[in-house]
């Protein structure tokens, strides 16, 4: 798919929007991202922003569908009094973004094994060590400041503004959030994110030095990546066939 036939996601139908989420759902699954019946993936549907879709309360999200994704409005007080409300910390945390950050168009949030394990760390910093990891180079916003977990509004909004014009949240003593204009931008950016974490706890785990290039080589690999955009959409658009012929019946 080249980048002039993708379709900005402030105009994508709900329902291909919808089907996208709950793919992306299931694909978190699939990889064994998502933590039991937490974490939380978000996409709007306004042009503003403020509405927006998200999975279920306590729902699996090897189970998501596109019919059951819930319509949040970011702005209405009443969200949780909903007999169908989310989760607290989705709404604290989802609310927060889709109130204070346009660029997030879609969010995701997990606990995946390998970037929380670096989120644990004293430093969890992503060291670009190769190709992958040289892809967050100067692109991966640090939240520092854990307050518990997001049941509150002060959190939320706290998370909201660590992202900045970021895309890419590394989050101290929690997990990862990716925010992009598409669920296929923000799921291949999950994706290689939890392989630099990946590859970063593995090296660690040598006890020997890294070899960590130089600001220049980073910087070089990580605008190189750019090159290759449109095998993000291409990425999602071959993990949904897999999930035609794994897991069907995210679409319904």
């Amino acid at each position: 798919m080249s980048q002039s036939n993708i379709v900005p996601s402030n105009t994508i139908d709900n329902q291909h929007l919808r089907i996208d989420l709950a793919a992306a759902l299931r694909l978190a699954a699939y990889y064994d991202w998502n933590e039991g019946v937490a974490n939380h993936f978000s996409a709007a549907v306004s042009p503003d922003g403020k509405k927006f879709l998200m999975n279920p309360r306590w729902k699996h999200f090897s189970r998501a569908k596109a019919s059951e994704l819930l319509l949040i409005d970011a702005d209405d007080p009443e969200t949780m009094n909903r007999t169908d409300a989310p989760d607290p910390s989705a709404w604290s945390i989802h609310g927060a973004i889709h109130r204070r950050v346009p660029h997030a168009r879609v969010a995701l949030h997990l606990h995946p094994p390998h970037a929380t394990a670096l989120a644990g760390l004293k430093d969890p910093s992503i060291k670009p060590i190769d190709q992958t990891t040289a892809r967050f180079f100067n692109r991966l916003a640090m939240d520092m400041s854990f307050g518990g977990i997001a049941n509150d509004e002060a959190e939320g909004e706290r998370i909201a503004a660590s992202i900045g014009n970021y895309s890419n949240v590394m989050m101290a003593n929690h997990g990862v959030t990716t925010v992009a204009r598409t669920v296929a931008e923000a799921f291949d950016a999950m994706y290689h994110l939890e392989r630099a974490a990946r590859t970063m706890v593995l090296a660690y785990s040598t006890g020997q030095p890294l070899n960590v290039m130089s600001d220049e080589l980073a910087e070089a690999t990580a605008r190189e990546w750019d090159v290759y955009k449109d095998a993000e959409f291409s990425h999602f658009e071959e993990m949904k066939k897999v999930l035609d012929r794994e897991n069907p019946g995210y679409a319904e």
